[in-house]
Formats: C-alpha cells, sequence, structure tokens
C-alpha cells in the first residue's frame, strides 16, 4: 500500500466516523434538546468516548452548528436545484411545499428544529443566530415568490405579500408542531398547500 492510498483510506475512515457522530448527535438533539443532549449520549451511539466525538468537533458548539449546516445546506440544495433556472413565483411555492414533504419522510429533522427553535429563542443560545437567519430567508424566499405573483396578477384580492409570507412560516412551523403530536391525523403537506392556495389564483 502506498502512502497515498493510505493517506486516502484514512480520509475516508475520518469522513465516516464524522458523518456517524452528526446523524447521532441529531437524534438525541431533536429527542433531549441542545442543553440536555450530552455528548456521552452521542458517544454511545457510535460506540466511541466522548473523546472520540471531540477530537472530531472540538466542542459540543461546534456539533451543533455542524448537524445545523448539513440539514440546512440538504435542504437549501434540494430548493435550488428544484427551482434552478425557473423565475420566483409558483415554482418557488412548490418547491417550498416540497421541502415540506421532504420533512415528514424524515420525521426526526421535523423533530429536531421544532426542538432546537424553542430552546434557541434565548438569545445567549448558541443556535439563536442560526435560527432567526433561518427565519429570515424562508420568510424572504415566500415573499419574494409572492411579490412575483402579485406582478403577474396571480394574488388573491386583499392578499399583502410581506404579510402573507409571514404568516405561511408561521403556519408551517403550527402545522409541523401538531404533526408531531397527531401525525396519523395533521396533513401537514396537504394542509400548507391549501393555505398556499388560497393566496394565490393559479393552480398550485
Amino acid at each position: 500500500m502506498t502512502s497515498g492510498t493510505a493517506a486516502r483510506g484514512s480520509y475516508a475512515k475520518t469522513a465516516g466516523r464524522r458523518s456517524e457522530i452528526l446523524e447521532a448527535a441529531a437524534v438525541v438533539f431533536a429527542e433531549h434538546g441542545y442543553e440536555n443532549g450530552s455528548l456521552r449520549a452521542i458517544a454511545a451511539k457510535v460506540g466511541i468516548s466522548q473523546a472520540g466525538v471531540l477530537f472530531h468537533f472540538g466542542s459540543k458548539i461546534d456539533l451543533l452548528e455542524a448537524v445545523l449546516d448539513l440539514r440546512d445546506q440538504r435542504s437549501r440544495e434540494r430548493f435550488t436545484r428544484r427551482t434552478e433556472g425557473q423565475p420566483a413565483g409558483i415554482a418557488h411555492l412548490r418547491a417550498f411545499v416540497d421541502l415540506v414533504r421532504d420533512n415528514v419522510e424524515e420525521p426526526g429533522m421535523i423533530q429536531l428544529y421544532s426542538v432546537l427553535a424553542a430552546e434557541a429563542t434565548a438569545a445567549g443560545h448558541p443556535a439563536h443566530a442560526y435560527f432567526a437567519g433561518r427565519y429570515d430567508w424562508l420568510i424572504e424566499q415566500a415573499h419574494v415568490s409572492l411579490l412575483a405573483l402579485r406582478d403577474q396578477d396571480l394574488l388573491r384580492p386583499g392578499v399583502e405579500p410581506g404579510h402573507a409570507a409571514r404568516t405561511l412560516v408561521a403556519v408551517l412551523d403550527g402545522l409541523q408542531l401538531q404533526w408531531l403530536y397527531h401525525p396519523d391525523r395533521v396533513d401537514t403537506v396537504g394542509d400548507l398547500r391549501t393555505s398556499i392556495q388560497q393566496l394565490v389564483s393559479v393552480p398550485l
């Protein structure tokens, strides 16, 4: 085995271990929140020591940020892929609904965001800035889409894009929270689609 082959093998092993830690951390943080989710529990899920976790991620805060960055990157890549080459408007709102469908198919993600978003309302929480930025991004995407639809005369009478964008994100949060309590009774995707359809005059 050459030194180059050995190095590549070592890198792949390290990347694989980091991925395992991130997935374990996402589960622990979703179940217990950041404050009560321990490195001990994360390490146990992966079968390594706490020192092993900290070897790959320098601190618990670094690990939290990596978990959120990974999830955020996946969502934004999916959104970009679905809207690539299409102007803001109905296509972006459809992609928004598709992201929610993705989340429903990965329930741990809804739990992760719901638990951490509530916990991170405190200004000193390490994820406070992340969630503030995430809400800004979601509202901005909805706002830009609704503005474009207004310019195309495709909004229903009386709909104000800025207010409607904030309301849609609030509706999404509420639906996902209700879904965690009653997944058999709440149709998150269908109810969100209906809420959007009440704003626009073109089929979603």
